[in-house]
């Protein structure tokens, strides 16, 4: 698994050493559409390539951020045309109720915004959140604003640590992924814990 995940990373670095900018957009865009290509590792090559001459920095972050929203629109869309209706269809076959998809309507109706800005910031979580917000059915343009006030600060700060670090710039990938391990695992905590509770109250006729 993580021999693939190493390919994958190299293969991304590669397309962006091609193909410059539109590299770029497209490596966030798929990062940012639930693909497991970590933007900790998209965001400092392209400061390389600035440190390099090959990129202008604010053009870097604007093609980072581009690629970035892009990619959250996608999931955004495939969640609310796409995994609503089958949760609705088939969620009872996976302990998601109906209940939980209101749930999540109201939570999103009333946080969505915060929710959205402060999962930008976040490893791991950052990457999936759209396919939640639009499952949620969340305000559109809202969803688009957040997108990009929390991306923004995130692109501008791993590019320029990209120039900064130059030629070590891979170096951040292993810093941040001691943090992606405590996400996971608290991530799948969560979810284990939920579960455990949804399994009880089936069990209990709930």
């Amino acid at each position: 698994m993580f021999e693939i995940l190493e390919a994958l990373y190299a293969l991304a670095v590669e397309y962006m050493a091609v193909w410059g900018y539109w590299g770029l957009i497209m490596g966030m865009a798929l990062e940012s559409a639930c693909f497991p290509l970590p933007s900790e590792i998209i965001l400092p090559f392209g400061g390389y390539m600035v440190s390099q001459g090959i990129m202008n920095f604010w053009e870097a972050v604007l093609a980072g951020l581009l690629g970035g929203v892009l990619g959250s629109t996608i999931a955004y869309l495939v969640g609310s045309y796409g995994g609503r209706p089958f949760i609705e269809k088939y969620g009872r076959y996976i302990l998601i109720r109906k209940q939980d998809l209101q749930r999540a309507d109201d939570l999103f109706a009333r946080y969505g915004n915060k929710i959205v800005f402060w999962a930008r910031l976040m490893p791991v979580v950052r990457t999936f959140i759209s396919l939640p917000a639009g499952i949620a059915r969340m305000n559109f343009s809202s969803f688009l604003v957040y997108t990009i006030a929390g991306s923004f600060p995130w692109t501008v700060i791993f590019v320029y640590a990209g120039v900064k670090m130059g030629d070590n710039w891979d170096r951040i990938r292993a810093i941040f992924e001691k943090f992606d391990v405590i996400i996971i695992l608290t991530l799948v905590a969560i979810v284990v814990f939920w579960v455990i509770n949804r399994v009880r109250e089936v069990l209990k006729g709930g």
